[in-house]
């Protein structure tokens, strides 16, 4: 049997912080038992499924069930000149990435630090410091809340883009991600290239860095950039970079010529959006119990007291203004519910 309580508190499931209660609250260790659940009708009504809740802003109670999936276990297999590691969803992030690093793994110590779970990686095609999800996913098992079976979807399957896949499009709440598989090249070469690291490189000497000194250094810039969850509310980066087409790019470079871009194709570039958002006065500027953070205006934090719906709120004022100064709709990257 599946233990289902009720009218739990999800504070210390988000790490926002907010308070909500949800109706119902299951936390699932053992993958077998969500065949139960599909016996019991339970996906036929409303339902939720979070990891370590690094990716979502309740807004409100949520009326339905929330599954906390919390299963563990990591392991690899070695392949000619690649490695495949698996990992159960619910292993902290972070704890896979120096797996990794202590095994002599390449691929993943670009994002370390992350936050959140494995089962949400391939959800979000999470990134970091010019390394994504997607460069290094294998496959992922998954079951499906529609059907009862279990499937494995692979690489081709997943429809992969900037901070996005099936997960979160055609599929978005029908199969709850079980494990992921990656597969990494023994011999990758490291991916230093990107500003910060290559800089902070320098400050400690290292001329030629290992893939422990790549995880060290990235954790080190994201901790002096960004909020510890544990001491502030927040979800990390709240937006999305937006993509634009060059032709908008140079019409905005003609006004703003310092604007922050990176391109992503022949037709297309990245902006920054914390640059956007700072530009609009946003960077450290607190409304009430809720505002943006004093080092990145991307990061949108919760100062002790914030609800959900007080955090979106001043989203919304956010996406607003940068609209009105660029007429560039920023796009939350955060799941709101």
């Amino acid at each position: 049997m599946v233990d289902v309580k009720q009218n739990v508190s999800l504070k210390p499931y988000n790490t926002f912080g907010v308070e909500a209660i949800a109706h119902k609250f299951i936390d699932l260790t053992n993958e077998t038992r969500l065949v139960d659940l599909f016996e019991q009708d339970l996906f036929a009504q409303k339902f939720y499924v979070i990891g370590g809740g690094s990716n979502i802003l309740f807004t409100q109670d949520f009326s339905g069930t929330i599954i906390h999936l919390s299963n563990k276990g990591i392991q690899h297999f070695v392949e000619g000149n690649h490695v495949y590691v698996t990992a159960a969803a619910g292993e902290i992030w972070n704890d896979l990435v120096w797996y990794c690093v202590r095994h002599n793994f390449p691929g993943l110590e670009n994002m370390a630090l992350i936050p959140g779970t494995v089962g949400g990686s391939p959800v979000q095609n999470i990134g970091a410091y010019g390394a994504e999800l997607m460069d290094i996913f294998y496959s992922c098992r998954a079951f499906d809340t529609k059907t009862g079976q279990f499937r494995t979807f692979h690489h081709v399957d997943c429809a992969f883009t900037y901070r996005d896949s099936i997960f979160k499009t055609k599929y978005k709440g029908r199969y709850i991600i079980l494990s992921v598989t990656y597969k990494l090249s023994i011999h990758a070469p490291l991916n230093t290239k990107y500003g910060a690291i290559e800089s902070e490189l320098q400050k400690r000497g290292i001329a030629q860095p290992s893939i422990k000194d790549v995880a060290e250094v990235v954790s080190y810039i994201r901790v002096e950039k960004l909020p510890d969850p544990g001491t502030i509310g927040n979800a990390g980066s709240f937006f999305k970079n937006p993509i634009i087409s060059n032709q908008q790019l140079n019409e905005l470079r003609s006004t703003f010529p310092d604007i922050v871009y990176y391109p992503v194709s022949d037709t297309h570039s990245k902006l920054a959006a914390g640059w956007l958002i700072e530009q609009c006065g946003w960077k450290g500027k607190i409304v009430g119990q809720a505002g943006t953070w004093k080092h990145q205006a991307l990061v949108i934090v919760n100062q002790g007291a914030a609800t959900g719906r007080e955090i979106y709120n001043l989203s919304t004022q956010i996406v607003e203004d940068v609209y009105k100064k660029f007429g560039v709709e920023l796009e939350r990257e955060v799941n709101i519910l």
